[in-house]
């Protein structure tokens, strides 16, 4: 993760960006959006603040899913979200 990409993040971000990027509908992009780190950070937060097992099951479901890459309409959005 690289001071230069990943804005200063507090525990409650770090939380909420765990558990978007574990929803099956939350994009990377939508994630980038609200809290300004790229798919390579939410990777290495999720890596940091998980268990291994929980990281690398993680990993399996999310590589190639399409609905983590594309953007989806709003009516997808979680109310937790901002903007």
């Amino acid at each position: 993760m690289s001071k230069k990409s990943i804005p200063s993040l507090q525990v409650s971000d770090i939380d909420r960006i765990i558990e978007m990027a574990w929803e099956d509908r939350t994009t990377f992009t939508d994630i980038k959006n609200q809290y300004g780190v790229y798919e390579k950070d939410v990777i290495a937060i999720m890596k940091k603040n998980l268990k291994r097992s929980s990281f690398l099951m993680w990993r399996q479901r999310v590589r190639g899913r399409k609905t983590k890459i594309l953007p989806l309409s709003d009516r997808f959005k979680s109310s937790k979200q901002k903007a």
